[in-house]
């Protein structure tokens, strides 16, 4: 770190990847990377384990390059400082001025940081481009009930739905799908390479990207010209150093080398940081959750292999389902940071059920090896059912390896599987599973927005972000009903048919939701605790 910044600090601030959110910035005692601090001018270090796919919106659907899209990207609504509610960002206003047209009107004056007009022709173009590229890891599915756009005048956007009221389009305006890009720098039919967009200086949110090194180094810089709904950022400089080795980070923490930690830091890290007279922790209830995810196609009688079987794969994922003991994980590898998950909605949310308690395994949330046993032998599956299992740790945290180890553990206890257990690194395993390469996979989930929608048209809408070839028109169906739907306690009750739905299907399996935990230096100013990824903070000028 001493490229970033000229001394050591005496406390220091991290936020853990057990958190909701992935890069929620914290202020600190000590000056930043000039050594001084000035309050709303000094300089903030960052240090973090997550990745960046990409810096192109329509490419990329993670955490990690969602937490840079945030601080530099426009948005048309946002959500602002401690409200999971969203409003007016670079727009003017917006609402509904038909049942299937929302209204858009842009402040004026707006642009980006390379001098170029912000205008309606960027927001039409930012939104066309999301459909047709329809990149396999970008966000393009958050966009299944747009009809088209339009831009009538320079100010003016109108979004044509294909169903009536829906009520998460606002949200879905605020969401990875929504940034706001420069139609002379991005292409129309392609992902645009991160050098060109950093060369093009296509910001315009309350940061602009001053050096850029893939996954090593980015340097912020304030964008003096945003408009939105944020405010002025409270930084003029922002550095973000990305770690290879949550080890690694955990020690600069410790030793005092940057401000705020993000993603990842094992359970044990935070156990052992709590011990530290320098730093605290903090936590409170978060949206992540951890699942794994069966490939349609080429799991175990999937519908491309050669002994495909529609009834014997769907016992395979029953039995799975039977085995699994998420109460032990949660216990022995997260020390109770996250809890026990048995439906697709988390707790917390409008019309989370526990869908998944009474169908699976003693009905109780216990694993049931015999209830597996006769599931498979009902079907006529010989077993040990041959599983190709994948995880990443480098993304999801080096607490995935003891996950997926202790997984592999209570599915072959009692001789029903054999799994094959494999890891990938970030960049490669986004692209792997995208391609049928990954019969089974895990994958973890940040929400979009605060609604129940979010963990389930993702998921499993036809044409979706896991693409593992899962379609259930009925489903889909409910999908599009619950969104349109104005009635809240109507709306409610579709939810918890689709979540019952698809604990009969299980195309996915839910295994953990996680609370946010952040492990914060004595004197931040503020909390970390907030469902977003903007910087927040400054560091606190001493008198």
């Amino acid at each position: 770190m001493s490229s970033l910044r000229s001394g050591f600090r005496k406390s220091a601030v991290a936020l853990a990847g057990l958190s909701i959110t992935a890069l929620a910035l914290a202020g600190c005692a000590a000056g930043g990377g000039s050594g001084s601090s000035s309050g709303a001018s000094g300089t903030i270090v960052i240090g973090t384990t997550d990745k960046v796919t990409t810096l192109d919106p329509a490419g990329s659907y993670d955490n990690g390059s969602f937490a840079v899209m945030n601080q530099v990207f426009p948005f048309l609504l946002n959500t602002p400082y401690n409200s999971p509610d969203v409003e007016p960002d670079i727009a003017e206003s917006a609402e509904f001025t038909s049942p299937t047209e929302y209204t858009v009107k842009l402040k004026k004056g707006l642009k980006w940081a390379n001098g170029n007009d912000l205008t309606s022709s960027d927001v039409k173009f930012s939104f066309d481009r999301q459909l047709a590229i329809a990149d396999d890891n970008g966000p393009s599915s958050l966009l299944g009930n747009l009809e088209k756009t339009d831009a009538p005048d320079d100010l003016t956007v109108v979004f044509t739905l294909k169903t009536e009221n829906d009520q998460t389009f606002p949200q879905v305006l605020s969401s990875p799908v929504g940034p706001i890009v420069d139609e002379d720098v991005f292409s129309a039919t392609e992902i645009t390479p991160d050098a060109d967009i950093v060369k093009g200086k296509a910001f315009a949110g309350q940061y602009t990207i001053d050096s850029y090194k893939f996954n090593e180094l980015i340097s912020y810089k304030k964008y003096a010209d945003y408009q939105g709904l944020l405010g002025a950022a409270k930084n003029d400089t922002v550095n973000v150093k990305y770690y290879t080795d949550e080890s690694n980070l955990k020690l600069d923490v410790k030793q005092g080398n940057i401000d705020v930690a993000s993603r990842s830091l094992s359970a044990t890290d935070i156990e052992d940081l709590k011990k530290d007279k320098n730093v605290k922790v903090v936590d409170g209830p978060g949206g992540e959750i951890r699942y794994f995810v069966f490939n349609f196609d080429t799991m175990p009688y999937g519908a491309t292999t050669a002994d495909a079987d529609p009834a014997k794969a769907l016992a395979v994922r029953q039995a799975a389902a039977d085995l699994i003991d998420r109460a032990a994980i949660a216990k022995d590898v997260y020390k109770d940071t996250y809890t026990p998950l048995y439906s697709y909605v988390p707790a917390g949310l409008t019309g989370a059920t526990e869908s998944l308690k009474g169908l699976y395994g003693d009905g109780d949330g216990g694993p049931d090896a015999a209830k597996a046993k006769e599931t498979l032998e009902a079907a006529g599956v010989t077993v040990p059912v041959a599983l190709n299992l994948q995880y990443n740790g480098d993304h999801y945290g080096s607490g995935s390896g003891d996950e997926y180890a202790l997984i592999k553990d209570q599915l072959e206890a009692d001789g029903l599987f054999t799994v094959n257990l494999q890891q990938t690194e970030w960049v490669q395993y986004a692209k792997d599973r995208t391609t049928d390469v990954y019969p089974a996979y895990q994958l973890g989930w940040f929400p979009d927005y605060s609604d129940a929608d979010n963990y389930l048209s993702p998921f499993f809408a036809t044409d979706n972000f896991l693409a593992n070839h899962y379609d259930n028109p009925a489903v889909n169906d409910l999908i599009n009903e619950q969104r349109s739907t104005t009635d809240a306690d109507a709306r409610t009750k579709l939810i918890e048919q689709i979540q019952d739905t698809e604990a009969a299907d299980l195309s996915t399996i839910p295994l953990l939701q996680g609370a946010q935990v952040a492990v914060v230096g004595k004197d931040v100013e503020g909390t970390v605790l907030d469902a977003s990824f903007k910087f927040r903070y400054a560091p606190i000028t001493k008198g």
